[in-house]
Order: structure tokens, then C-alpha cells, then sequence
């Protein structure tokens, strides 16, 4: 009995382990594209190798088919009008880009996906079709460890565009294939994802995508991955070719594009592209594509504001676009090698600057934008780390990707700019702490699609993502939160990162504890209020009481100054971090006290100096905390 025990207890600790090894799928994809262009339509033919990582038999699976939200009566469709019936700041909380659009469009002006057969190893399964989402009925189970071969026939109307994809745009480009085909739902350890599109973005398998597009021969395709054969197709692709450029004659080419290790892939097609190229490194050419198109840019500028337009003409503003496709190539080279320092190296062979879309989205090795100016440029590129190649559930954790990402994006301005700026991310802390101070406040923890209103998930993801970064700079210390992003990307980067390992990774690299942070910033919708109560000298020490009026604990940085000139950091560490931060500021003493248990709402700090000596005291002088009050931060005394 005893030995029986034993090997059941042996077999339920090594089950335990194998629960907590983590695995991810794997697809390849090979797809052969046709488009009849004059009718804004193609069919397609994809085969995917599907390898079950995971430990679990899958009787099902589920793909993604985004444009069927492009029909009135959609589930963007009726979320967005909903929406647009709330008021938020005087104005309706809809999304500008899609507002009522989809209600009103047209039967050759809506978007559809349909998947006319689906095969698993050479056997047709039955489907079923829940809008944006296609249930596969598997009626042989798929084994764990093993790999199966799907097979579908598929076709699609491209919708006029109005989110992210589409056709003529506002800027006039014919064609942006963002979530173009039938996408296969990613299994983790969470189980399926079948989330349908009704707003936001996407979760994607891992793999590789050989892509052949056939299209009329006089259109220019701007992609994701590498254009195997542009010593056939030219339109400035044959530069960067081994082979000598031999142009194929007819009135079709097919375009074959390879893409490693990658979860997703889009293009974009204008018989109109100027596209240009620069080799910034051996191993990397970076692409721009843009048309100017006179009456396209016309029609924008003529529904301009009055204020927009006040500072500009016409003229200036067509000018003004040119000049920033003309430049894109080498604002990318500027800003690259500081990327790369603070944030990873860049491991693809190519990136696109690819004029196409609604504004600025993002997608393995390219981007879909609007315009080409700098802020959408340099945020849109650095989405290539966090998404790209660290591909969090943005339903889940739309912060990790956005907030991230917006946090990079100031760091990297203030580079290009000289680091002008003391305080790169100040425009995410007001927007947070509006939000913070307001009825539509929500946790970081909602769904993306989940959100009452799309001002809270906007601030949320872009603003309080970037300031739980900066503020973790705070708490950690600048210097680690950085190496904290480094170390983050050397271990997660190609994997699904979620909240959990993202912390895992700052206990490990600052050494301090941290969940405390999560449980408070990112769980609830709980604010941060410290301030200056009282002071007074005893015994020839001076003594300032701190307090909480918050209902979120945080360590305390209380810089103080004297007559004399001198500065002083009193260090308060929280309780709940176990430990301290470095030091950040040599040239300043700092002295550190017990640490702040939250439970205490009040807090003394005691200095060897004569209160007529000092004339201020600053809790978090460089602004780094999300403070909603800073009112009762400072105290000047004019002794």
C-alpha cells in the first residue's frame, strides 16, 4: 500500500509540473490569393498546418472573419450607435471613424468573409457561422502534440473602409488588407479565444505565412514579410534583389511574400504607390508606400475645422503630407538605434510605412497609417515590440499593448527632440487622472470590448498603461524599470506575455516585491491622494507628518530643501514592497525611514535640522506618481 501511495503521489507531482510547463500553438499558413479588383472582391485558397502544442484534445476550433461586421445591424454596428447615445465631455462617445457608417452602407459597400469549405486532413467539417466567428464541429478530435492540415476555399467583398480596413480610404488608396482572412483563434492555456470583432483588436497564433497575391499588374502591394520575387515585379522591388530584374509581361501578377515567425499579416495595394526604400543596416531595409492624391487630400482639408485650418492653406497642408512620406524613412533611422537600446533589437529583415486606413494600426513588420507625422510614426513602429513580438491578449490586456507602447513612444520624442522635455508622459497623466476623477472611471482588468464607454477604454489603454510604466520607475527606480523592460523582452518576446509574467519579470530584475502595485493600480479603479499635513520642531529635529487621503498605498520620495541650499530625500519605502529602491540621485543625500504599513494613514518623517532652516518640503517633486491631488504636495515656508 505504502509503494502504491508513493507512485500515485509521484504521478500527481509530476502531472502538477507538466500543468505549468507553458506551450503555445503554431500555424503555418500558405495562401493563394485572387482579386478582381473593378469589383472590390477576391477568393482565396489557405492551407494551414495547425500543430496542438497544448496537453489537451481540441473538438473544436474557431476562426476569425472581421469584415462580416462591416453589415448593418453588426455587432460594431449596434455597439457603436449605443455608444454614440451616451455623452462624454459634450460630445457622443461613439468612435468618430465608424459612428453610424456601417447602418448605412450599401449591399457593394458592405464587407463579407465567407468560407465556402472547410477540410481537416482531407475531410470536409461541418461549420457554423456566429457573425465574425466560424465554429468548426472537428468530427475527429485533434490529439495532443499533433499536427493537422486545414483546408479552406474562401471569399470576401472588401468593404469600404471604416475601421482599419477596407477600400478607398479617406486619403484615397484603393486597398488596406488588415484582417483579410479567415484567422484562426488562438488555444492557450486559458482555452479558446473566439472573441468576436466588435471594436478592438486581435490575439493570433505564431507561425509563418506564405502569401502569393495575383492582382491587375498595374497596382503597387505593400506588405507584411519578404517579396520573394521582385526581380519579376519591380515597382522599385527589384533594387533590393539578387537576381537580375526580368519584368513579368500580362495583365496579372502574382506577388509571393514570405513571413517568419509572425501572428498575423496584412498588405495594401494603390496603382498610384511612390514607393521608396532605405537599407539602414545589412540585415534591414525600411519601406515607405504613399500617393498623393489632390482631390482626396481636398476633401479632407475642406472638412477640417475652422481652428485646424486657421494656422494653413490647402496648398501648405498637400505640401506638408509629401514632405512627411519623403522624410518617414529617415525619421525611422534617427530613432531606431535608441529603440533598440532601450527597448530590444529589431529582428525582422524589413519594415513598411504603408499609407492606408482610418489613422494608425499596427501589424507584423508594417503599419497602416493615415498620415506620416511623427507621433504616429514613431507609436505605430514601436508596436512592432509590444504586440508584435510581444503578443499579449489585447482583449485582455489592451495596456500592456497601447500603454506600453505610448510610454515608448514619449521616450523615444524626447530623444528625437533632444530630450527637451522633464516630463515626457505629462499628457498621459492628466488624461489618466480625468478619467481617475470622473464617473466613467473603470479598472485596467475590463475587457477591451467590455468597456462602458470608449473614452474609458481610450484612456485607460493609452494613458494609465504609460503611467503604470513611468510610475513603476517611481517605485522601483528609473534605471530598473528599464533594465525591467529589457529583460522582458529577451524572455517574452515571440510568446503570449500576460499581466503575471510582466510582473514576475520587475520582482525579479528590482528584487522587490510588487503585487501589491498590480492589486491596487491595475485591479481596481483605486487613486493615489498623499500630502503634507502638519510640521513641527521637537528636540531640535524637525518633524513633517505625511498622510494618506488616498485609498492607494504608495512609497514616498519627500525631497526637502534648506536655506542654505542643500537638498535632502526622505525616503519613505511601502511596507508591502519588502525592500528598497537604489538610490537614483547620488548628488542628493537620502536617508530612509520604517517602512509605511498601508494599514497607517499617517506617517512622520524626522530630520537633524532646525525647522527655521528649511524652506520646502516636496513630496514627489519630479511628478511621477499619479498624485490627484498635488494641491497639498508642497509646502514653502518664508521664514
Amino acid at each position: 500500500m505504502k509503494q502504491i501511495g508513493f507512485t500515485i503521489l509521484l504521478m500527481a507531482t509530476l502531472s502538477t509540473q507538466a500543468q505549468h510547463e507553458r506551450w503555445q500553438q503554431k500555424v503555418h499558413y500558405t495562401m493563394d490569393i485572387v482579386v478582381d479588383a473593378a469589383n472590390n472582391q477576391f477568393s482565396g485558397k489557405q492551407k494551414i498546418m495547425y500543430w496542438n502544442n497544448s496537453p489537451d484534445t481540441l473538438k473544436t476550433l474557431f476562426f476569425h472573419l472581421p469584415w462580416n461586421a462591416f453589415q448593418p445591424g453588426s455587432m460594431m454596428d449596434q455597439r457603436s450607435q449605443q455608444l454614440g447615445k451616451k455623452n462624454v465631455m459634450g460630445r457622443p462617445d461613439w468612435d468618430q471613424r465608424v459612428r453610424d457608417r456601417i447602418a448605412k452602407l450599401k449591399s457593394d459597400e458592405l464587407g463579407y468573409q465567407r468560407v465556402n469549405q472547410l477540410k481537416v486532413n482531407g475531410v470536409v467539417q461541418s461549420v457554423t457561422m456566429y457573425e465574425t466567428v466560424l465554429k468548426v464541429e472537428l468530427n475527429k478530435f485533434i490529439a495532443p502534440k499533433s499536427k493537422t492540415l486545414i483546408e479552406l476555399d474562401f471569399s470576401a467583398q472588401v468593404p469600404i473602409q471604416i475601421r482599419r480596413s477596407g477600400r478607398d480610404n479617406a486619403e484615397g488608396v484603393r486597398f488596406s488588407m488588415a484582417q483579410w482572412y479567415p484567422k484562426l483563434s488562438e488555444y492557450d492555456q486559458e482555452g479558446w479565444h473566439p472573441t468576436p470583432y466588435v471594436a478592438r483588436e486581435f490575439y493570433g497564433v505564431w507561425g509563418d505565412f506564405d502569401v502569393n497575391i495575383t492582382i491587375d499588374s498595374r497596382y503597387v502591394i505593400a506588405a507584411t514579410g519578404y517579396l520573394q520575387n521582385g526581380h519579376e515585379i519591380g515597382h522599385g522591388y527589384e533594387k533590393h534583389s539578387s537576381l537580375p530584374y526580368v519584368k513579368t509581361k500580362g495583365d496579372k501578377l502574382t506577388w509571393k511574400f514570405k513571413a517568419p515567425n509572425v501572428h498575423d499579416f496584412v498588405w495594401a495595394a494603390d496603382p498610384n504607390y511612390t514607393h521608396n526604400s532605405k537599407q539602414v543596416r545589412k540585415d534591414l531595409i525600411l519601406h515607405s508606400f504613399y500617393k498623393i492624391d489632390t482631390a482626396a487630400l481636398t476633401k479632407s482639408f475642406n472638412e477640417m475645422s475652422p481652428r485646424m485650418k486657421q494656422n494653413t492653406t490647402l496648398n501648405n497642408f498637400i505640401a506638408k503630407q509629401k514632405m512627411e512620406w519623403d522624410s518617414v524613412l529617415e525619421l525611422a533611422a534617427r530613432a531606431l538605434p535608441y529603440m533598440e537600446k532601450s527597448y530590444g533589437q529589431y529582428p525582422y529583415k524589413q519594415y513598411s510605412f504603408i499609407q492606408g486606413g482610418d489613422g494608425g494600426m499596427e501589424y507584423p513588420m508594417a503599419t497602416l497609417l493615415k498620415n506620416a507625422g511623427t507621433g504616429v510614426v514613431i507609436h505605430e513602429w514601436m508596436h512592432s515590440w509590444y504586440q508584435m513580438m510581444l503578443g499579449t491578449n489585447e482583449s485582455l490586456y489592451a495596456w500592456m499593448d497601447e500603454g506600453f507602447t505610448s510610454f515608448a513612444e514619449a521616450n523615444v520624442q524626447n530623444f528625437l527632440s533632444g530630450f527637451k522635455s522633464q516630463y515626457p508622459h505629462q499628457d498621459a497623466y492628466d488624461s489618466y487622472l480625468f478619467l481617475a476623477n470622473s464617473e466613467f472611471n473603470e479598472p485596467l482588468t475590463t475587457h477591451a470590448d467590455h468597456y462602458s464607454t470608449n473614452t474609458a477604454y481610450s484612456i485607460n489603454s493609452y494613458s494609465k498603461g504609460e503611467v503604470f510604466l513611468e510610475q513603476l520607475g517611481y517605485i522601483v527606480g528609473a534605471s530598473v524599470r528599464d533594465s525591467i523592460l529589457l529583460n522582458y523582452y529577451r524572455k517574452w518576446r515571440f510568446k503570449h506575455p500576460a499581466l503575471n509574467d510582466f510582473m514576475r519579470v520587475a520582482e525579479q530584475t528590482s528584487g522587490l516585491q510588487l503585487d501589491w502595485y498590480k492589486d491596487f493600480f491595475v485591479m481596481t479603479s483605486k487613486t493615489i491622494d498623499y500630502g503634507i499635513d502638519s510640521l513641527w520642531e521637537e528636540n531640535g529635529k524637525t518633524n513633517i507628518r505625511l498622510k494618506n487621503f488616498g485609498t492607494m498605498p504608495m512609497p514616498i520620495d519627500l525631497e526637502l530643501t534648506f536655506k542654505d541650499g542643500s537638498k535632502e530625500i526622505a525616503y519613505a519605502p511601502q511596507y508591502l514592497m519588502f525592500g528598497v529602491k537604489p538610490q537614483e540621485d547620488k548628488n542628493i543625500k537620502r536617508t530612509i525611514g520604517e517602512p509605511w504599513k498601508w494599514t497607517h494613514p499617517v506617517y512622520t518623517v524626522s530630520i537633524d535640522r532646525k525647522l527655521t532652516e528649511l524652506k520646502k518640503a516636496e513630496i514627489d517633486p519630479l511628478h511621477r506618481m499619479a498624485d490627484k491631488n498635488l494641491s497639498n504636495n508642497k509646502l514653502e515656508l518664508n521664514w
